[in-house]
């Protein structure tokens, strides 16, 4: 292999390809980065088993061929070539010489033969901009279960419903929902995507361009774009029926400035108790509502904040942190809560915005 190509492309390409290495596996060659060089470019391909990434950068290639490298050197190596702008990278034995005309390293190669192969997803095909993926999966990820036990909630639910494609999570004490208008979008029964790639695959939609294409069948979800190619497993499960949940009926509804509310569940984070407890109290005169957090160990905080209330007056507690998750998904300045029974779950919106919506279950005091 004897190969010439952008230094920035490369490094760019190395860097997300090494987050998708199998650093907690085993076996030494999910440690590693594949490079293939034929025709007019390189590609840069690494799997940890549950994901999988082929980049491929234009190169002038001299000598085609492949080599394995181990991902953190090979990364650490292209992070300190900025002073040139190619880069000429050729393998002589087992050896890759990585060269500018400043700088010249040899890194040992691994055997590429039981490097394993990405799979290639037939099935459903989508096209989507790009953006619209991401803002899906953004606003909802953060309520997603962090466990191995139950599968179909550590994950994130996309389906289409009409003209929208919807995007859900759920840990069981919080849910989720986001629906984006798509012209034109299929009909997308399940696709249930494990929260633990989701991180990388964000960071990959971030370097992709404005349109994305999507495969998916029952275990297998693809991500196409110009010169990128990123592969995931699926979960083959059965998202709960969340609709079953959301409360038909509102006893007390409240709009407040966001930021106002914002700042006052801060405050209160000073002074919660171990189990990050805050009750929301909406007096008979419906002109405010009250939040109170206490510590036996610190203090106290009550906070009058000033809202448009409508309905009974309530008294309702629920976990701080989960409350204050829901804001990096809120847009617009006002925010509406609907509440019905003190043992039921709140609706979180935002008033600008009907397509996310943010179930909060109370805590038992």
């Amino acid at each position: 292999m004897n190969i010439t190509c952008t230094t920035e492309k490369l490094k760019n390409a190395v860097s997300l390809a090494e987050r998708m290495t199998g650093k907690a596996l085993t076996l030494p060659t999910l440690h590693a980065i594949l490079l293939i060089a034929s025709g007019n470019s390189i590609k840069i391909r690494s799997t940890n088993l549950n994901l999988g990434i082929e980049i491929e950068i234009p190169a002038t290639v001299e000598e085609e061929g492949q080599v394995l490298i181990k991902g953190e050197i090979l990364a650490n190596v292209c992070n300190h070539l900025s002073d040139a702008s190619e880069v000429r990278l050729t393998l002589d034995h087992d050896n890759l010489t990585i060269q500018t005309p400043q700088h010249t390293t040899v890194i040992k190669s691994l055997p590429a033969d039981d490097f394993p192969t990405l799979p290639i997803v037939e099935g459903e095909q989508i096209e989507l901009k790009t953006s619209v993926l991401q803002e899906g999966i953004r606003s909802v990820y953060f309520c997603a279960a962090i466990t191995d036990i139950k599968p179909e909630i550590a994950s994130i639910f996309m389906y289409s419903e009409g003209s929208n494609l919807c995007f859900v999570a759920t840990d069981s004490f919080r849910l989720a929902e986001k629906k984006i208008q798509v012209k034109g979008i299929p009909e997308i029964s399940k696709i249930l995507i494990p929260f633990k790639n989701i991180a990388d695959i964000l960071r990959v939609l971030d370097a992709a361009p404005d349109t994305i294409r999507i495969t998916y069948s029952r275990n297998q979800i693809a991500f196409y774009a110009n010169g990128l190619y990123l592969t995931s497993r699926l979960i083959d499960g059965g998202f709960p029926p969340y609709q079953l949940i959301i409360p038909k009926e509102t006893l007390t509804k409240v709009v407040l400035l966001k930021q106002e509310l914002l700042n006052t569940l801060r405050l209160s984070t000073i002074f919660a108790d171990k189990f990050f407890q805050v009750s929301f109290a909406i007096p008979e005169d419906m002109k405010n509502i009250t939040l109170s957090s206490k510590n036996s160990d610190v203090g106290s905080s009550v906070s009058i904040v000033d809202a448009a209330v409508e309905g009974a007056a309530i008294e309702v507690d629920f976990n701080l942190k989960y409350f204050l998750d829901v804001f990096q998904a809120l847009t617009g300045d006002s925010v509406s809560i609907s509440f019905t029974q003190p043992n039921k779950p709140i609706v979180v919106k935002s008033v600008s915005d009907n397509s996310f919506l943010y179930l909060l279950m109370p805590t038992n005091r």
